[in-house]
């Protein structure tokens, strides 16, 4: 069957011209780069608010948990350095970007993903929340910013290092929070430390600290693993004074430090597991130094004058009563801490000392068990 006339195509049919064909690839791969763009901003700008407010739960956790300054001041910090990196990019197309009703991701669900069953499960969370955040934003923000993109990577590393501080300090304070009758061990034999340690145990001590400045490394080593093994069994905090090394390798809880041993922060990179980090202090000046560099608690003392350490001067009730008041401003804990006896530990008590550390009184005692319960029945009486 044949046909006459022209044959009419449609019109979206008909062959198009290669400029054409150029023109509309051109105006899609335009509308693709600026979709994916879009998508960038997005991610950005969700981001940015992910990190910020896990930042503010960290800041607040270290301001009304653990009451710190110091620690809440570097949440702070780097909550601000966060805020005046977004600063950086163009607020105007982030909020452009930004499309909550129409997140996919909101309705997604993961079981468990809000469990919390205690405050510390938050700063968990928030910890996690903030590093896994400031990575997203350094690899995308590559593609619009990379000068703001290599800020935000060395913000990560720095939230790192917070979360390390903020877990470190939460749990070694936690476990000196219940310490309230705290016993100096100083002997030169081994075999006096622990019949020592055996009776302060059996006397309700809460904290054991070894003072054994006249042996050689390789005995204290060995005497810190046995006393580390007692202290343990019977739930109670062993110390070692002076030596962070030997503290570190035999398991103990934390190490002591004096004014010329090693500073906190040199101190704190020795430790393989979290050291409850104590230092000594006799001035208000050393105390606030010791809260500055981190210490978890001080001990405050002498109190009255000691045979323990007779070169040095005791300061009294009214540097005892400053030191209470600055380490509860700080959010650690305390040792009163100089000639303290079953006599005057009233005194010491009512100004509101919560942790006792004696040492010549209990080792000096022919019945260092009965010591410790007096002792330690004197400070229970008192915090009633």
């Amino acid at each position: 069957m044949a046909f006459s006339g022209a044959v009419s195509v449609p019109a979206e049919c008909r062959l198009v011209p290669d400029t054409a064909v150029n023109l509309l690839s051109d105006a899609a791969a335009m509308g693709y780069n600026r979709f994916m763009e879009r998508a960038a901003y997005r991610i950005i700008d969700a981001n940015f608010n992910r990190a910020r407010e896990a930042a503010r739960l960290m800041e607040e956790y270290c301001r009304f948990a653990l009451n710190s300054t110091r620690l809440s001041s570097q949440a702070k910090e780097l909550r601000h350095a966060l805020c005046a990196a977004a600063g950086s990019l163009d607020a105007a197309r982030l909020i452009a970007a930004r499309n909550t009703a129409g997140d996919v991701g909101m309705s997604i669900k993961v079981q468990g993903q809000l469990g919390r069953a205690e405050l510390r499960d938050c700063l968990t969370a928030a910890c996690r929340r903030l590093t896994e955040s400031l990575r997203a934003l350094a690899e995308v923000l590559r593609t619009v910013n990379p000068a703001t993109a290599e800020t935000i990577e060395k913000l990560r590393y720095s939230a790192y290092t917070l979360e390390k501080e903020i877990i470190i300090c939460s749990e070694v304070r936690e476990k000196f929070k219940s310490v309230r009758l705290y016993v100096v061990i100083t002997a030169d034999l081994p075999v006096d430390v622990i019949r020592l340690a055996d009776n302060c145990v059996a006397g309700g001590a809460d904290c054991i600290q070894l003072r054994a400045k006249a042996m050689n490394d390789d005995s204290v080593f060995a005497l810190a693993v046995e006393l580390v093994k007692k202290c343990k069994d019977a739930g109670v905090l062993c110390i070692i004074n002076d030596r962070v090394d030997i503290a570190a390798a035999a398991g103990a809880d934390g190490v002591h430090l004096g004014q010329t041993d090693l500073p906190l922060s040199q101190a704190r990179k020795l430790e393989s597991v979290p050291l409850i980090l104590g230092k000594s202090t006799h001035s208000p000046a050393e105390l606030h130094t010791a809260i500055a560099q981190g210490a978890d608690y001080v001990a405050l003392g002498p109190v009255f004058a000691t045979d323990t350490k007779p070169d040095v001067q005791a300061v009294g009730l009214d540097y005892l009563e400053q030191g209470l008041a600055a380490t509860d401003a700080a959010g650690i804990g305390h040792a009163a801490i100089g000639g303290i006896t079953p006599e005057n530990i009233n005194d010491v008590l009512r100004i509101g000392a919560r942790t006792i550390a004696v040492c010549s009184a209990v080792c000096g005692s022919r019945e260092p068990w009965q010591m410790c319960r007096l002792l330690k029945q004197l400070i229970i009486d008192a915090q009633r």
